[in-house]
């Protein structure tokens, strides 16, 4: 079980920066879900993502990785890097927005 803090825009409306997500490895990918691996253009760097077509062979799991929001600035998903292998990826099972700390 991890824990990942959301830094950009990419995948609002479901997850704005600021927003902390638990995430746990394992289980195959499903259509629709949230995942969090490793960009596979920069490995010091996470990213989370909605699933889009899973493709399983007998040997391995990759996935689509899709933005909600993919007109963000900075936003890459599966259309600039490709699919994702699932054994590096984490299913995201909770999230949490901390309250905004503005003026009242």
């Amino acid at each position: 079980m991890r824990v990942f803090r959301i830094v950009d825009d990419s995948m609002r409306p479901t997850l704005q920066p600021g927003d902390l997500v638990v995430a746990v490895r394992g289980r195959r990918p499903r259509r629709n879900q949230l995942r969090v691996f490793p960009d596979p253009r920069l490995s010091t760097r996470w990213l989370v993502k909605r699933v889009g077509e899973v493709y399983r062979s007998d040997r391995s799991v990759i996935f689509e990785a899709c933005s909600d929001n993919p007109a963000a600035p900075g936003a890459v998903d599966s259309h600039e890097f490709g699919w994702v292998p699932a054994e590096n990826s984490y299913r995201v099972v909770w999230r949490y927005r901390p309250p905004s700390t503005g003026d009242c």
